[in-house]
């Protein structure tokens, strides 16, 4: 079971995350999305595509772009679409 937490609260949990890269990529479902907040920031992966990213808030700190998605990976990359990856200091386990 891999279990995501940031500023003492799980952000996401399950048994059923995709590893890619060494991230464990969250099925969108398991994602407890009331934390995320949609941002405008993108980055481009050579392999994988386009993603987009979210911040995180809880408990009225925001900790910018600390998740990403791939909404429309490339076909190498399909089974991480819509699921969620974080970084940033969140503690992924």
């Amino acid at each position: 079971m891999a279990v995501a937490t940031w500023n003492g609260t799980m952000i996401a949990e399950s048994d059923k995350t995709v590893v890619v890269e060494g991230n464990h990529y969250f099925p969108p479902d398991s994602v407890n999305t009331q934390y995320l907040r949609q941002s405008t920031t993108t980055s481009r992966c050579p392999w994988k595509g386009l993603a987009n990213y979210y911040s995180l808030v809880v408990d009225g700190k925001t900790n910018e772009d600390a998740a990403w998605y791939y909404a429309a990976p490339s076909d190498e990359a399909a089974t991480i679409k819509g699921y969620i990856a974080f970084w940033k200091g969140v503690d992924v386990r």
